[in-house]
């Protein structure tokens, strides 16, 4: 696999960054992962913004321009004769002295990497098994809106799931309301509205979640923004998950208790896998 390192196309072998880079010693970065469909990225605008508004955030350089980024993609993409997967891009503040002041840091790193697509198979067939996790985000953490390296909590309660069987973990907040899972934004059917909870519960506002949120109201249906209690999937008429690389999930069960199944969801597959097919169609 061919790497996009700081301006150069390498081999995965010969990519190598400092050992004083900022990114692998504090998780001093932001990164965004986009669908690739076709050899064309999905939602390339909406997951760039997002990178950008990290990146100023974190008051980190970008490095490169967002035409320049579109083109050193497309030269990626091209190179590896890459059709179908994922497209990760990783913005850090590059090497930096001891300690957590920025003064002296940099320039930064920024690098682009390809992933083939999950396995067929990867997604039980009733959908994905849920547990609560017993770590707990933070409600309106501002760092929340942005994808940060920064990934512990999120590491310990998917290894916490697996641990338990599950596929994925349920994350609540501090005040005990839903927020996401460790990978993905969460929704639910609640008397034929389309839920999913605030920004300001803790989560990250997630590129597919916008998506989901546009489709629903595009078909007439009810999108609401709500904080709620955990009960309120096991009340649900149907429960899924949202993420760029797998598009919408269904649920099948929490704590081992099976959820609901609305054909919405299904509804809603199909209206995303649509949505895909029109925008990488070229």
């Amino acid at each position: 696999m061919i790497l996009f390192l700081n301006g150069a196309f390498l081999p995965e072998e010969q990519a190598m960054i400092a050992a004083s880079d900022r990114g692998f010693l504090l998780g001093d970065g932001v990164f965004e992962t986009l669908r690739v469909r076709n050899g064309l990225p999905f939602q390339w605008a909406e997951h760039l913004g997002r990178l950008e508004r990290g990146a100023a955030l974190l008051r980190l350089a970008l490095a490169r321009s967002l035409d320049q980024l579109r083109t050193d993609t497309a030269e990626l993409i091209r190179r590896n004769r890459f059709r179908d997967g994922a497209l990760r891009i990783t913005l850090t503040r590059g090497p930096g002295p001891r300690g957590y002041s920025i003064t002296g840091a940099g320039p930064p790193t920024l690098m682009m990497a390809l992933h083939p697509a999950p396995a067929p198979g990867s997604t039980p067939p009733s959908g994905e098994r849920l547990v609560t996790s017993s770590f707990r985000m933070a409600a309106g953490d501002p760092l929340a809106a942005v994808k940060t390296t920064s990934k512990a909590l999120w590491i310990v309660a998917r290894a916490e799931a697996e641990e338990r069987g599950a596929d994925e973990a349920l994350l609540l907040n501090t005040d005990g309301c839903l927020a996401e899972a460790t990978a993905a934004n969460l929704f639910w059917i609640e008397r034929g509205a389309v839920v999913t909870p605030p920004v300001s519960a803790g989560l990250l506002p997630g590129i597919t979640r916008a998506l989901v949120l546009e489709m629903a109201r595009a078909f007439g249906l009810s999108a609401e923004e709500r904080n709620a209690p955990p009960r309120a999937l096991l009340e649900a008429e149907g429960v899924f998950l949202t993420l760029s690389t797998r598009g919408i999930v269904p649920v099948s069960s929490l704590d081992g208790r099976s959820l609901g199944v609305s054909p919405l969801v299904s509804t809603l597959q199909g209206a995303y896998e649509e949505r895909l097919r029109a925008k990488t169609s070229g």
